[in-house]
């Protein structure tokens, strides 16, 4: 068996600095950042929170040429994410996506077929709900500079 070596996408660094208490900042070497902290921390996201958007963010990206094929480059597309921290685990035994768009321009068979277009995109090609469906392993190194 071939273990599988840690690697990201287009060899992109992703990492996180410390800005304060329980406050960080996300970066990739494409210059992107995002501040990452508590619910209290105000204009940050939380970890979970980030995970909730990846995974809206990947089901729209994977099903984004469908969509938009038949409905338009411009069409509108908002997709809502949510799901409630387990009381004792910490840990989200749910997630539930909204894919929001105006589908009346199409006929009923139309809407039928794009919904399962839509539906086997995201499921073979989203990589963040692939992942989080079949489990990942996590592992973490305590290194020194």
């Amino acid at each position: 068996m071939t273990e599988v070596q840690p690697a990201n996408a287009a060899g992109t660094r992703l990492w996180v600095e410390r800005t304060g208490t329980r406050t960080y900042t996300g970066r990739n070497s494409r210059g992107a950042e995002v501040a990452i902290g508590p619910v209290e921390g105000g204009a940050v996201f939380t970890p979970g929170e980030l995970l909730k958007v990846a995974l809206a963010g990947c089901s729209g990206m994977s099903a984004d040429h469908a969509i938009a094929h038949r409905l338009g480059d411009d069409v509108a597309v908002t997709l809502d994410v949510e799901g409630p921290t387990h009381p004792t685990e910490d840990r989200y035994p749910q997630l539930h996506e909204r894919l929001v768009v105006d589908l009346s321009g199409l006929d009923d068979a139309a809407k039928e077929r794009l919904l399962r277009v839509v539906h086997r995109a995201v499921d073979e090609h989203c990589t963040v709900g692939r992942t989080l469906t079949a489990g990942a392993e996590v592992t973490l190194d305590v290194v020194q500079p």
